[in-house]
């Protein structure tokens, strides 16, 4: 896959064929459309292409609105790298991107700049600058279609547990804790990547050393409160584990911490980079009564995160 950052200078040879969204995630839905994207341009004998934005057009549109996101650009790109597209076009989406009408959209940036000669979009997909009361939809898309030369095609979308997969879907279900069944949507493990942070080393001195994640997106969906048998990717090495989001009532901690128990492993890692991926939610964060219960506690949550992770290596 070759990446492009468009300008005001691009302008690629036409023939190729599209689709545009913001593709935070790159979910199953995400993966479904581009398989369709990618039989379409093959059948056509031309290059297959995703457009994006560098940015949630929302942040633009709204300022005083902070993006909660599954990935960041940079995880995005690496996720369409695997799905096998020809092309990524990514658009910074500023003020004047944000002032196009679709049908300037898709005459200047669409046609003359990129190329495109076929657009694959979901019916209920819309883009462009419009009025409040505007109906334009689908319809319009293709019938400007029609008039720029670009066939319009309508994609269809993939269910898992009899509804259909969708970014805001995914948020709501890692808002919940429910990480297992956001994997059935993504299609891999949901991860979250840092650097290792020094803590207060409250978790060494009851026999459970933790790595503290200092997030590398501030902008990533953090799951609900609670604790996680997780996956750990450390270099090339991959470890497991569990971690605790929350504040550490126990010790009456009010700042938001992510922990992670790495089983078995002693070395030290601060400073360096960590992905976690979430397998399953064990339970809630809670207080205990003593620093003994807790430990307590830590060693069953270890027991069930490691028969759980028995089963993922």
């Amino acid at each position: 896959m070759t990446t492009l950052r468009l300008t005001e200078h691009t302008d690629l040879a036409a023939g190729s064929a599209a689709t545009i969204g913001f593709f935070d995630g790159v979910h199953r839905g995400h993966q479904f459309l581009i398989q369709q994207l990618c039989r379409l341009a093959s059948g056509r004998g031309c290059p297959s292409m995703v457009i994006t934005f560098d940015r949630h057009p929302r942040e633009l549109l709204c300022t005083d609105w902070r993006p909660q996101l599954l990935t960041s650009l940079q995880e995005k790109e690496q996720l369409l790298a695997q799905t096998g597209v020809d092309r990524l076009v990514v658009l910074p989406f500023d003020q004047r991107m944000a002032s196009l009408s679709a049908y300037d959209f898709m005459r200047q940036v669409l046609g003359k700049q990129l190329g495109v000669r076929l657009l694959l979009t979901g019916y209920d997909n819309s883009f462009g600058h419009r009025s409040p009361d505007s109906q334009e939809g689908f319809d319009d898309y293709v019938d400007y279609g029609r008039q720029l030369g670009i066939d319009v095609v309508c994609a269809t979308g993939i269910e898992v547990d009899d509804d259909y997969v969708s970014s805001s879907r995914i948020r709501k279900l890692l808002a919940d804790g429910q990480v297992a069944e956001a994997v059935r949507c993504l299609g891999r493990y949901y991860q979250l990547q840092g650097v290792v942070e020094h803590g207060e080393q409250q978790g060494r001195q009851i026999g459970f050393p933790t790595a503290n994640l200092r997030l590398k997106f501030d902008d990533a969906v953090v799951p609900r409160h609670g604790v996680y048998a997780v996956r750990i990717q450390l270099g090339s090495t991959l470890l497991t584990g569990m971690t605790n989001i929350g504040t550490r009532p126990t010790f009456d901690g009010h700042r938001l911490t992510i922990e992670t128990h790495i089983f078995d492993f002693s070395n030290d890692i601060y400073g360096q980079p960590l992905s976690i991926e979430f397998v399953e939610r064990l339970r809630d964060e809670q207080a205990f009564s003593t620093v003994d219960a807790l430990a307590h506690q830590m060693a069953l949550d270890a027991e069930q995160a490691k028969q759980i992770l028995s089963h993922t290596i």
